[in-house]
């Protein structure tokens, strides 16, 4: 069997859209932004009274069911890639590591059924949003210790987010299915993004330049999935940063705000590009 498959040899029928992460990253403006000030909502968090809410709430459980898929073919790989042993080289990982990759893969396949369940409870079918292969993409990589930073510390702690933001929505539009499912979820995330912070503590012990390169990984790739301040502490955010669960992940309190900054920032660039493109609009409307 093949080790370290690629993203674009992943298996998928033709019901599914897939986009690369360079595609998905290529314009901005699919980033929700008001028109200007006095039609922007007072908060962007996903939230039942927006006009949006409904396609809102389907796009990201649906962007939640293929992730899912991501994370088990993920994991997978990382049980199967990579050599059982001691030492050194970023070939060999320890037989505990395998382990509790196979109870991810476990969790995630049950996740991936949750998911296609509660996609079709809110009425949306499999396909009918694009399938974004960037937590794939970050699982590529032929060091485990990056797959650790990335998958299970960015990404994973990304879906900790994600699935706060659910368990809340599904709790004010007064669906139980939503909430409880979320919640189940959210336990399994916050469990293996503590995996992933662990080991990665154990494994860089003695090596600290190893270390500083996996975190400087995970900064860029928290940096892509910013996605302009989809995610931050602002209200301005669809997607609110779930700092308690985080710590509970195993996050610091300084790795935390480090996340918290870079999300703030990238919701600073994404209203200037707006802000931007509104004045261009302006100026080719009167020019015309």
């Amino acid at each position: 069997m093949r080790k370290f498959f690629p993203v674009d040899s992943l298996a998928r029928d033709s019901r599914f859209n897939q986009i690369t992460m360079r595609q998905s990253q290529a314009d901005p403006r699919t980033v929700l932004v008001g028109t200007d000030a006095k039609q922007r909502p007072n908060s962007n968090r996903l939230t039942p009274q927006r006009p949006d809410a409904s396609d809102r709430a389907r796009g990201l459980m649906h962007g939640i069911f293929v992730g899912e898929i991501q994370a088990l073919e993920g994991a997978g790989r990382t049980c199967f890639d990579f050599e059982t042993g001691a030492g050194d080289s970023t070939d060999n990982v320890p037989f505990a590591l395998k382990l509790d990759m196979a109870r991810q893969a476990w969790d995630e396949a049950r996740h991936v059924e949750i998911s296609v369940k509660l996609s079709e409870w809110m009425g949306t079918e499999i396909g009918q949003y694009a399938e974004n292969t960037v937590l794939f993409e970050a699982a590529c990589s032929t060091d485990p210790v990056l797959r650790l930073a990335g998958v299970n510390r960015a990404l994973e702690g990304l879906a900790i987010d994600v699935f706060t933001t659910m368990k809340e929505f599904g709790d004010i539009a007064g669906d139980p299915y939503l909430e409880f499912c979320e919640d189940w979820m959210l336990a399994d995330e916050v469990t293996h993004v503590k995996m992933g912070s662990d080991w990665l503590r154990r494994i860089t012990e003695n090596d600290p330049e190893r270390r500083k390169k996996a975190l400087e990984f995970q900064s860029v790739v928290d940096k892509i999935f910013s996605f302009g301040g989809t995610r931050s502490d602002s209200d301005e955010s669809p997607i609110g940063l779930a700092r308690r669960f985080r710590e509970l992940a195993g996050f610091s309190d300084d790795e935390v705000e480090d996340i918290a900054t870079v999300s703030l920032a990238a919701l600073e660039e994404r209203k200037a590009f707006a802000a931007r493109a509104r004045a261009d609009a302006v100026d080719q409307f009167s020019a015309s």
